[in-house]
């Protein structure tokens, strides 16, 4: 099968890209409006970037009616937000933050998940999860227009939130955070089937 993107529909462009593009982290993404209410939502187009400085990216499209979504507005307002990972044991107080609240919407709290005061920024961190970062506003790069248009937010990372239980002598197992992935439509994935490939010499 052969597809110029052209030729399809918006939505099924998007379909195309979380069936194939598997599996993808999810970051919870927390921000607070200028007027101090929290807002938290999940987002799969997430990755890391860079150590130097230690750099962040997540994309939050627009929605079907071309809508920007409330954490890409808190961003633009106020520069700061926190990423925290999502595992097993919060996965369904996850999904309840992507319902689509109206903004202004404490979404902390209908999930049922604690706020934490951050470090060096406003936005809260989620208590629940086993590793947060706080993130300060590089850039935001916009990719296309309308419905389903992306918007590349860049983090710089100001300071780095885990289990005290998950790091010993500056290492993490990825065996002790359980994290889960995102899949096509409603499915996701645990980590917990992994295997070891060490990287090749240059022969």
């Amino acid at each position: 099968m052969q597809l110029d993107p052209e030729t399809l529909a918006l939505r099924d462009r998007y379909l195309l890209m979380i069936a194939t593009i598997l599996p993808r982290p999810i970051a919870w993404v927390a921000t607070v409006s200028p007027d101090g209410i929290p807002n938290l939502a999940p987002f799969s187009f997430f990755t890391g970037i860079c150590a130097n400085p230690m750099t962040v990216c997540f994309a939050p499209v627009n929605d079907r009616n071309g809508k920007k979504k409330d954490t890409l507005i808190n961003i633009e307002l106020t520069k700061q937000f926190t990423v925290s990972i999502v595992n097993e044991q919060n996965a369904e107080k996850m999904n309840q933050t992507s319902a689509p609240y109206a903004y202004g919407v404490n979404e902390f709290e209908k999930a049922g998940v604690t706020p934490l005061p951050s470090v060096k920024i406003r936005p809260f961190r989620v208590k629940e999860s086993p590793v947060s970062y706080e993130c300060e506003l590089q850039q935001i790069v916009r990719i296309g227009e309308g419905a389903l248009a992306g918007n590349l937010v860049i983090g710089k990372v100001v300071y780095f939130h885990c289990a005290d239980s998950l790091y010993n002598d500056g290492k993490i197992r990825h065996q002790d955070i359980h994290a889960i992935g995102r899949m096509e439509g409603a499915w996701y994935t645990r980590t917990n089937d992994a295997f070891e490939l060490p990287r090749p010499e240059a022969s």
